[in-house]
């Protein structure tokens, strides 16, 4: 009862989770296998190592299996869904190659090693590819601005640029890292004729950075935040964000105290201490700071808590009718 929301990873309980919390699920981050480049000599081999270690952690749990950039828990997911459906059915209905996984040294720290057999964990320096965690949260906060009653471009929270953030780089064939950085800069100048044609576009690029033999999108985790529904010391009435989960404008702007449903004290708990400036040009960078100023900044937009886009901040668009 001493706060009512916990920001972050999930805290540690004493004994079973307490009846009066309540959790809401945000996308946690992008699990991804990257090649050492030292392991392949030509591109044939490197996306077979990575095709064997993407479909050797198909049946694995402590993830969600989804070797697409673009989840469900992005806004713009349906443009996708039959691209992610396909790329999905294509590792599963093929029979994992268990000698070619066999014989990968696969690298993973903390919770991704449970999807790595004993006998396939290589040490820290001798490997041949390795399982990482990208948050989605710092993908987001990486590109966030707060200055000027802005928080970042238009396409924030688009499946289809956070791939290109995530896997841009790992194009090692110069013909499409040409063609994935110029549909990059058609989307950010707006240059097409319709939605279909954007549409088309993202779908396109999507599907150039998923096909890198470098670098590969395997699944994604799930994020559960914790908060109190008791009465009368907890909360209610919680708008969370879809990536950014607690830690975001809309979740300050919707908690309502029970107990003191227009007036009161909200106490927050944080996983990480303070670390960044408190300003907006060099600072509010890290979880802390990003959280105060999603309490104290009064940008025009917010990102839309469920979907890819944006929306008003205070004032809405109201028709007026006619008189009587």
């Amino acid at each position: 009862s001493k706060i009512q929301a916990y920001v972050g990873g999930a805290p540690r309980f004493p004994g079973d989770v307490p009846a009066s919390l309540r959790t809401v699920e945000s996308l946690g981050g992008f699990v991804i296998v990257r090649l050492n480049s030292a392991a392949a000599s030509d591109s044939a081999s490197a996306c077979a190592a990575l095709d064997a270690t993407v479909r050797g952690m198909a049946g694995q749990s402590g993830f969600v299996f989804h070797p697409y950039p673009v989840t469900p828990f992005h806004g713009d997911y349906l443009f996708h869904a039959d691209l992610a459906a396909a790329a999905t059915a294509r590792y599963r209905n093929v029979p994992a190659d268990t000698a070619a996984w066999a014989q990968l040294k696969v690298k993973a720290e903390g919770a991704l090693r449970s999807l790595v057999s004993p006998d396939a964990l290589a040490a820290a320096s001798e490997w041949d590819a390795a399982i990482e965690e990208v948050p989605a949260a710092d993908l987001v906060a990486g590109a966030m601005t707060s200055v000027d009653g802005w928080l970042g471009p238009p396409w924030l929270k688009a499946g289809w640029f956070h791939a290109a953030r995530m896997l841009g780089s790992a194009l090692d064939d110069a013909e499409a890292k040409a063609r994935a950085d110029a549909l990059v800069a058609r989307l950010e100048a707006s240059e097409y004729r319709d939605a279909v044609e954007r549409i088309n576009l993202e779908r396109e690029l999507v599907e150039i950075l998923a096909g890198s033999c470098r670098e590969r999108v395997a699944g994604y985790t799930v994020k559960r935040e914790y908060f109190s529904a008791e009465f009368t010391d907890g909360v209610e009435n919680i708008g969370f964000d879809s990536i950014a989960g607690l830690n975001s404008p809309m979740f300050v702007r919707t908690v309502k105290l029970k107990d003191f449903p227009w007036n009161g004290w909200l106490a927050l708990g944080i996983e990480q201490a303070p670390a960044a400036a408190w300003n907006p040009i060099a600072g509010f960078d890290d979880p802390f700071g990003r959280l105060l100023w999603s309490a104290v900044g009064d940008p025009a937009l917010l990102p839309s808590p469920y979907d890819s886009g944006w929306m008003l901040n205070r004032i809405s668009d109201v028709q007026p009718s006619g008189r009587r």
